[in-house]
C-alpha cells in the first residue's frame, strides 16, 4: 500500500512541478493582502504529502512556522493558520470572535459526537446554540457547578489520599505512578459528576482503579490522540482510506467507552420514565443527583424532553474528553519539575504554603484554593511550559477576514499554538525554565489558572471558550494540593539522580510516567479508613 501511495504522489508532484513556481509567483503578484507566511504548497494537494510523511505531524507543523508569529500551511484546499502571538490570538478569539467561532467538520469529530450533537466539536449553527445554552444554564453555571462539586470533589480527594496511604502501608515503599493516579482521579471525578459512581465494575478495596477503570481511561486517551491529529481526510475527505488505521483506533476506543456509558444511561432512562395507563410517560424520579439526571429531566417550553438520547450520550462522552487529560498532565509535569529542581525549593515552598494556609490538622479543601497562590502558580507554570496538546481545538473562519494585515480565507482552520504561546521568548523571560514565581509577581496577590490575555492556554475564551473553568480549576488544584499536603515526595531509591524531562516522541506527555516515593506527613486519622492486605 505504501509504495503505491508514494508512486502516486511522485507522479502528481512531477506532473505539476513546472506549475509550482508559477503558482507561487502568481499568488505573490496578484494578492494585495497576503496570506501568512509558510511552506510553499504543491498544486492541488498543498502540503498534504508533508503531513502524511512527517509523523507526528504536529512537530513538523510547529517547526515550519517556528520563526513567525502567524503561519499558513495549505492542506488540500484548506488553509491552516497557526498562531503563536498573544495579540493575534486575541484578534481571532475576542476581537473577531464571531468570524472564527465555528469548528471544522472532520470524520473523527462527526463520529465521536454522533453527528455533531454535542457542544464542543459542533460547527456553528442551531444545534451548537441549543447545547451551549443548555450547558451554560443547567450544567456548568456557577450554581450548578457548586451543587455538583460540593460532595463529589471532596469524596474523590479523600479517596485519593486514602489510596496513596494504603500503597505506602501495604507495598513496602510507597512508590506511586503519578500519571496513573492523576488520570484515575480525573476519571473518578467525571464519573461521579456524570453518574454518581466511582467504579464501573467492582473496583478495589484500597481505593484504586479496577480493570474496568484502567481500560476506560486508556480508551479516553486513545480517542483523544486520534482526534484533530492532522489526518489527511480532515482536509480531503475522499482520501479517508489513507487514515484507516487512525479511524480504527478511534472506533475501538469509542466502542470501549460506550460499552461502559450506554448501559448506565439506558438504565437510568428506564428508572426515570415508565409507561402510564395512557399513551403519555410520567416522570417517576424528581430530584437530580448528578449531570445525567439533569440531562434526562431537562424540558423544553412545551414540557417535552429537551435532549434526545443520542444528544445525551454524545454530550456525556464529550464531557469526559474535556475533563481528564489536562488535569493529569499538568499535575504530573508540575511534580516532575518540582522534584527535579530541589535547589530551587519549589516543592518545599508549595508545601510550606499549604502548612501555613491549611495546617496539618485537617485536609485541604476547595474553600482554601483562593489562598493557595503558590500552588496555583506551579500549575499555571506547568500549563504554560508543558501543555497537554500542541494546539487548541481548531476554529473555522465563516467568511473571508483580515487579521494583523494578513488575508484569512473563508474555511481556514485556526490553530492557537499552545507551545508557541507558552514558550514565546518575546512574552516570557527564560521561557524554557520552570519558574512559578513569574506568575506570583504579576498576580497582584491573586493567581488564577485562567489567562484572558492568551499568553498561555489553560481555558480558552470567546464563544468557544471553556465553560468548565471553575470546575477545571478546582479539580486540578485539589489534586496537586492533596498530593503535596498529604505526603513528602522524593525520587525512588536505587541510584536515580534526576528525572528525564524529555517529551514523548508522539505527544507532549512526559517521556515516561513519573514514579515518585510518597511518605505520609499527616496524622493517620486524616487518611480515612486504611486497608491492610496479605
Amino acid at each position: 500500500m505504501l509504495p503505491t501511495i508514494l508512486l502516486l504522489l511522485i507522479v502528481l508532484v512531477l506532473s505539476f512541478l513546472f506549475f509550482r513556481q508559477y503558482y507561487h509567483n502568481y499568488s505573490k503578484s496578484t494578492t494585495t493582502v497576503r496570506l501568512p507566511p509558510g511552506p510553499t504548497p504543491w498544486p492541488i494537494v498543498g502540503n498534504l504529502p508533508e503531513i502524511y510523511f512527517n509523523r507526528p505531524t504536529f512537530r513538523w507543523v510547529t517547526s515550519v512556522v517556528s520563526d513567525t508569529d502567524i503561519g499558513c500551511i495549505k492542506l488540500g484546499s484548506v488553509h491552516v493558520i497557526v498562531v503563536s502571538c498573544p495579540k493575534m490570538a486575541i484578534e481571532f478569539l475576542k476581537t473577531q470572535d464571531g468570524v472564527f467561532a465555528s469548528r471544522p467538520p472532520t470524520p473523527g469529530t462527526e463520529f465521536i459526537s454522533r453527528g455533531y450533537l454535542s457542544l464542543g466539536v459542533a460547527p456553528l449553527g442551531d444545534q451548537w446554540k441549543k447545547m451551549r445554552r443548555f450547558m451554560a444554564t443547567q450544567v456548568l453555571g456557577p450554581a450548578s457547578v457548586r451543587w455538583l462539586q460540593d460532595k463529589r470533589l471532596a469524596d474523590e480527594s479523600d479517596n485519593l489520599v486514602r489510596y496513596i496511604y494504603n500503597r505506602f502501608r501495604n507495598s513496602g515503599g510507597g512508590i506511586v505512578n503519578i500519571r496513573e493516579v492523576g488520570r484515575q482521579y480525573g476519571g473518578n471525578i467525571v464519573r461521579k459528576l456524570l453518574f454518581n459512581e466511582r467504579y464501573l465494575g467492582k473496583g478495589r478495596e484500597d481505593g484504586g482503579p479496577g480493570v474496568e477503570e484502567v481500560e476506560y481511561v486508556e480508551a479516553i486517551f486513545d480517542a483523544l490522540a486520534n482526534l484533530y491529529a492532522f489526518c489527511v481526510s480532515d482536509y480531503t475527505p475522499c482520501l479517508k482510506w489513507l487514515d484507516s488505521k487512525r479511524h480504527a483506533v478511534l472506533k475501538k476506543a469509542m466502542d470501549t467507552i460506550n460499552k461502559y456509558h450506554d448501559p448506565v444511561i439506558d438504565r437510568r432512562l428506564k428508572e426515570y420514565w415508565m409507561s402510564s395507563t395512557s399513551t403519555e410517560s410520567v416522570l417517576i424520579r424528581r430530584e437530580p443527583e448528578d449531570i445525567l439526571d439533569v440531562f434526562i429531566s431537562a424540558k423544553d417550553k412545551e414540557g417535552r424532553p429537551l435532549l434526545t438520547v443520542d444528544e445525551m450520550k454524545a454530550q456525556v462522552g464529550e464531557f469526559l474528553f474535556a475533563a481528564v487529560d489536562n488535569l493529569s498532565n499538568s499535575v504530573e509535569w508540575a511534580m516532575a519539575e518540582m522534584l527535579n529542581q530541589p535547589d530551587q525549593r519549589i516543592l518545599r515552598k508549595a508545601m510550606e504554603e499549604l502548612d501555613r494556609v491549611v495546617g496539618k490538622e485537617r485536609l485541604v479543601q476547595e474553600s482554601d484554593i483562593p489562598r493557595l497562590n503558590y500552588v496555583k502558580a506551579c500549575i499555571r507554570e506547568s500549563l504554560r511550559l508543558h501543555p497537554v496538546a500542541p494546539f487548541n481545538l481548531p476554529h473555522c473562519a465563516t467568511r473571508d477576514a483580515t487579521v494583523a494585515g494578513y488575508f484569512i480565507p473563508k474555511g481556514s482552520h485556526i490553530l492557537l499554538s499552545r507551545t508557541g504561546l507558552g514558550r514565546n521568548p518575546n512574552v516570557w523571560d527564560d521561557p524554557l525554565k520552570f519558574k512559578p514565581e513569574r506568575h506570583t509577581a504579576d498576580a497582584a496577590g491573586l493567581v488564577e489558572l485562567a489567562e484572558p490575555d492568551l499568553r498561555l492556554i489553560s481555558f480558552t475564551t470567546g464563544r468557544r471558550g471553556c465553560m468548565g473553568t471553575q470546575l477545571g480549576t478546582a479539580t486540578t488544584v485539589m489534586l496537586l494540593a492533596r498530593l503535596l499536603q498529604g505526603f513528602a515526595w522524593s525520587l525512588p531509591l536505587g541510584g536515580v539522580s534526576g528525572i528525564d524531562l524529555s517529551e514523548s516522541a508522539d505527544d507532549l506527555f512526559l517521556v515516561r510516567p513519573l514514579l515518585a516515593q510518597a511518605k505520609p506527613r499527616l496524622a493517620p486519622r486524616l487518611y480515612g479508613h486504611v486497608h491492610t492486605y496479605g
